[in-house]
């Protein structure tokens, strides 16, 4: 078996992605072409030698297996999938909004089949005459498992994943969580939330506006995790999980990675988290309203991607929801446990593999 695969190689969610696919790929021995987008960076993840050959040999004949009647995958943005390496192509891409435009419909049907890592969006795609839209999901890192250490004695600790985004409403879950509970010493927030694309002095002016001057004994702020293993720890070292509550998203890894964990993910009932949260392995919450997607930086009005509404709450269902948590802390979340085997990544690239070549 073939492939052509154009896909990120980081540590961001989708190089996250694009690694678990890829060494699902070499488990089945697919003989592979691999066109990085982008400069490869795997350093995050600790590769076997088997697979780390794999990879490189894959990248250094890509040249060699390329060829039109071989199957490629691509895993990227709808903006930048207009064009194809190979006369098949198939597109594995996330999408967090809900109206898509003409040219978003457009890319989509160009392929001979697109991906969607929810069925939220594989139905708002439907919708607007994509019918070559298909729902798979996304799956568990096996890299991420349960350490079974102590962490912080007596400290109920949240946690707070994932770039710095409106759309998340990270600035709004801070504030909400430090109303609640903002320097009591039974309580602990750390926030892994840096974005990247945005230079250090603007993240320093955001914590600013949101702390509005106060200091927090209990706000735990962490830079940029480099490795793969650390984010494991701080999954493993939090008990409630607060990344679920944004207003949209393609899957939301840190919230379905920390419930698999066992943990408590408060989470809203919305887009892609309908996929893999339920009321037995979840604090759901219900969304109060809809918001604009533009923000100003990555989603801009009128422009030919990403346009629609995210979903908002309001803060004192969110308090509710903590306190919710916090009596469940010390129970075990079988049921999140549960969701590893459910969607594991033998499981996405199988449906993956099934699709390209049984058409």
């Amino acid at each position: 078996m073939k492939l052509i695969l154009e896909a990120p190689l980081n540590s961001l969610s989708f190089g996250n992605v694009s690694y678990n696919i890829i060494r699902e790929l070499h488990k089945r021995n697919v003989e592979l072409g691999l066109f990085p987008i982008g400069e490869p960076d795997l350093s995050a993840y600790d590769l076997t030698d088997t697979l780390k050959e794999y990879i490189e040999n894959s990248i250094n004949k890509r040249w060699e297996i390329l060829n039109s009647q071989i199957p490629c995958l691509k895993l990227w943005h709808l903006n930048g999938s207009e064009n194809r390496k190979t006369k098949v192509q198939y597109l594995f891409t996330f999408y967090e909004t809900n109206e898509p435009t003409d040219i978003e419909l457009k890319i989509c049907n160009l392929q001979d089949k697109t991906f969607f890592s929810s069925s939220y969006a594989q139905e708002n795609f439907k919708k607007g005459g994509a019918n070559n839209a298909q729902f798979i999901p996304i799956g568990f890192d096996e890299d991420f498992k349960i350490t079974g250490k102590d962490y912080l004695k007596d400290v109920i600790h949240f946690g707070l994943m994932g770039k710095w985004e409106k759309r998340k409403h990270t600035q709004k879950i801070i504030q909400t969580w430090l109303k609640k509970y903002g320097n009591n010493p039974k309580y602990q927030l750390s926030c892994c939330v840096t974005n990247r694309h945005f230079p250090a002095e603007q993240m320093q002016g955001i914590w600013a506006e949101t702390l509005k001057g106060e200091n927090y004994n209990n706000l735990n702020i962490i830079p940029p995790l480099a490795k793969n293993n650390e984010v494991n720890e701080l999954l493993n070292a939090i008990d409630i999980d607060l990344t679920g509550l944004s207003g949209g998203e393609g899957w939301n890894l840190p919230a379905f990675n920390a419930t698999c964990l066992g943990k408590w993910s408060l989470v809203l009932n919305c887009t892609s988290h309908k996929d893999w949260a339920t009321e037995e392995n979840s604090i759901l919450v219900e969304p109060s309203g809809e918001m604009p997607a533009d923000d100003g930086v990555f989603f801009t009005k009128g422009a030919p991607f990403n346009q629609g509404i995210f979903y908002t709450w309001e803060e004192e269902e969110i308090i509710k929801a903590m306190e919710k948590a916090e009596n469940k802390v010390g129970q075990i979340n079988t049921e999140g446990e549960k969701l590893r085997d459910k969607f594991a990544y033998s499981k996405t690239v199988d449906a993956i593999l099934d699709c390209i070549y049984s058409s």
